[in-house]
């Protein structure tokens, strides 16, 4: 066998193992690939069971020094699909981030809204957990087509409603350098010291409470004080029906920068607008400043005028901590 067709055999034989080891499924194309630069496709991956994934379709722009940074997503009502919350998250992925949302993919006829998205299933806390393992062992492997690609120093993790107690319960991961908690908060707990179960049957967590919905992952108010990073609430004013719980967490945190702000939109926030709407904009906002800083997006929230309060009807508060 002469050199060039042994060579046509290795290559063809690594191709082979490639597409095995990595094979998307389901590659769907929203809103034309979102308003940003890098245009996004949603899928899934074989071996990563019950998550989905955004991220921008050319990863050649990508690279070591140009790695993307990661949201980790928990979605509302508990449900093991990001349905409802894909434009939203689409458009993240198209300003260079990696998106890993928890649950199945959005099937094109599954009920829409944050409760009941057709994801089979309710979720569990430690998805989001599997979430930020994958992306380290994508960047780590040679054969992946994120490899070296994934900027692993930068993980913000988020949710909505149940998704953002799932966030607050994972967020005292060291891996975790950015929380953003969307129409959500804790609810006040009783103390019990001995921890409250967590979530799939692992071990009672110290310092955990009971809380008052059954269902969903339990921290207590008091671990508040050890979130190592910063944060920010989006919530949807008054009548959102995480508003008070999401503001009184606001208002303890006080050792690292807190934010919290508001639109009155209610607790469905505007994911399913165009291109995730309003809360898109913001949070892509907190993204580029936390993961990737970029201190033009930091004038959103800091300096003499914030840029949001120049947005309509958004409200913003801040604690010492926010320079």
């Amino acid at each position: 066998m002469n050199m060039k067709k042994r060579l046509l055999m290795t290559l063809t034989l690594a191709f082979v193992m490639f597409a095995v080891m990595f094979a998307q499924t389901n590659e769907t194309v929203l809103e034309e690939g979102g308003s940003g630069p890098y245009k996004a496709v949603m899928y899934e991956v074989e071996g990563f069971k019950e998550h989905t994934v955004f991220a921008p379709k050319d990863l050649s722009v990508f690279s070591a020094k140009k790695a993307l940074p990661v949201l980790v997503w928990g979605n509302g009502g508990c449900a093991n699909s990001p349905r409802g919350h894909e434009k939203f998250l689409n458009d993240i992925a198209s300003y260079g981030y990696l998106v890993l949302a928890t649950g199945i993919m959005p099937k094109a006829d599954a009920p829409r809204g944050f409760g009941g998205m057709g994801g089979g299933n309710q979720s569990r806390s430690e998805q989001q957990v599997e979430s930020m393992d994958w992306a380290f062992a994508q960047n780590a492997d040679k054969n992946s087509p994120f490899y070296q690609k994934i900027d692993t120093k930068n993980i913000c993790i988020s949710g909505m409603s149940c998704g953002g107690l799932q966030a607050l319960f994972n967020c005292f991961d060291p891996r975790v350098t950015s929380i953003m908690i969307c129409n959500s908060g804790l609810f006040d707990q009783i103390e019990d010291g001995g921890g409250a179960p967590a979530p799939g049957g692992a071990a009672p967590r110290p310092g955990g409470g009971r809380p008052r919905m059954g269902g969903m992952p339990s921290v207590a108010k008091s671990k508040l004080k050890e979130i190592h990073c910063p944060i920010i609430y989006i919530l949807g004013g008054e009548t959102d029906i995480a508003y008070n719980n999401g503001m009184d967490d606001f208002k303890r945190i006080d050792h690292v920068p807190a934010i919290a702000c508001n639109l009155p939109v209610g607790h469905g926030g505007t994911y399913n607008q165009p291109n995730g709407g309003e809360f898109a904009i913001v949070a892509r906002a907190w993204l580029d400043w936390q993961l990737k800083g970029n201190q033009e997006a930091s004038k959103m929230f800091v300096g003499d005028k914030p840029a949001i309060l120049q947005r309509k009807d958004w409200t913003l508060e801040k604690n010492g901590k926010v320079k």
